[in-house]
């Protein structure tokens, strides 16, 4: 697995990295403790050194799946982790945002608990709090960074404005939000600022959100506790005018004798040499697939001609539901 720096830290990761979130928390039933851990274990012995979490995603169950699963191979993996988010002690629920710097703490003490560390290497403000600014969450970031906590700081959907501020006072190592063919905003604004200032580029739902994958169609029905039954862009009228890009994928993807997730993560590979992916999976066969795609080579020629015709297919239907998408790009 070849490996990546993100931006101009010295944090070097797989070119891949895996995104743990659906093995406890978001897309339908948690997978079994058991089965996760080897499905994580697999990733580190396919060349996987980048893995995703947050306190949030269960609550709590995801990162100590990936504490207990990475304990083994610690020093030769990073963990990225998330603060920002309020969770109601009695119901276990997220209640709001809390970026507070004392919370930011406290939240960071219980990580390093669950993940069986001593030290966070990529901590992410989950969403940017409107009720705290930035330089105050900087500067709490900075002081773990002092205390040798944690490694990185990083901020996950934020807007330009938030970036430059937060980066002004601790630089900032990774930005995450999501990013694909189906997904392209971030390249008006964000990629642009990223580059500037030297941040890397952490796009998460790189599949969009298992859509780009071609095994998904207007018919298919998600479990009751699947996200992608909020998702406007996952109406079923949505997934049928969707289409149209997958259907495109999937002719490049036979020109290339490879898969259409490997042709939309081999595209965003190609965007910048400071893009790191994290495609999550809870199958094996699924993970070995989107590992395929960092040997997939397009030429210019192919990139161009993506583009173009991905460009002639809008996206149908917005990508959060109203009050979700209130909280990106502040």
């Amino acid at each position: 697995m070849q490996k990546r720096k993100l931006g101009k830290s010295n944090l070097e990761v797989s070119a891949l990295g895996l995104g743990c979130m659906g093995l406890s928390f978001g897309f339908g039933p948690a997978v079994d403790k058991k089965d996760g851990i080897t499905l994580i274990r697999a990733a580190v012995e396919r060349g996987v050194t980048f893995f995703d979490t947050a306190e949030v995603y269960g609550p709590y169950t995801n990162e100590e799946l990936v504490g207990e699963a990475l304990a083994p191979f610690r020093k030769q993996v990073a963990i990225a982790t998330k603060f920002g988010f309020k969770i109601d002690p009695n119901t276990d629920k997220q209640a709001g945002l809390d970026s507070t710097p004392a919370h930011i703490k406290e939240v960071a003490e219980a990580s390093l608990k669950r993940l069986k560390t001593d030290v966070i290497d990529l901590f992410y403000q989950h969403r940017v709090d409107p009720n705290v600014p930035m330089e105050d969450v900087a500067g709490a970031v900075k002081d773990l960074i002092r205390q040798g906590k944690v490694k990185h700081f990083g901020l996950s959907e934020a807007g330009v404005q938030s970036i430059r501020r937060a980066h002004a006072v601790q630089p900032v190592t990774a930005l995450q939000s999501e990013y694909s063919l189906w997904w392209r905003e971030p390249e008006a604004q964000v990629i642009p600022t990223l580059e500037e200032l030297g941040i890397g580029f952490v796009p998460f739902s790189p599949l969009g959100k298992g859509f780009l994958t071609g095994k998904i169609s207007e018919d298919t029905k998600f479990d009751k506790g699947d996200f992608r039954n909020i998702v406007p862009r996952f109406t079923r009228e949505n997934r049928k005018a969707n289409q149209a890009l997958v259907d495109l994928l999937a002719k490049f993807a036979q020109q290339k004798k490879v898969t259409p997730a490997q042709i939309a993560l081999a595209w965003l590979l190609a965007q910048k040499p400071w893009i790191v992916p994290i495609p999550g999976t809870t199958k094996l066969h699924r993970l070995e697939e989107n590992l395929g795609a960092a040997n997939v080579e397009l030429s210019r020629n192919d990139l161009r001609e993506l583009e173009t015709a991905a460009a002639k297919i809008p996206a149908v239907g917005a990508r959060y539901p109203e009050e979700l998408q209130k909280m990106v790009g502040r």
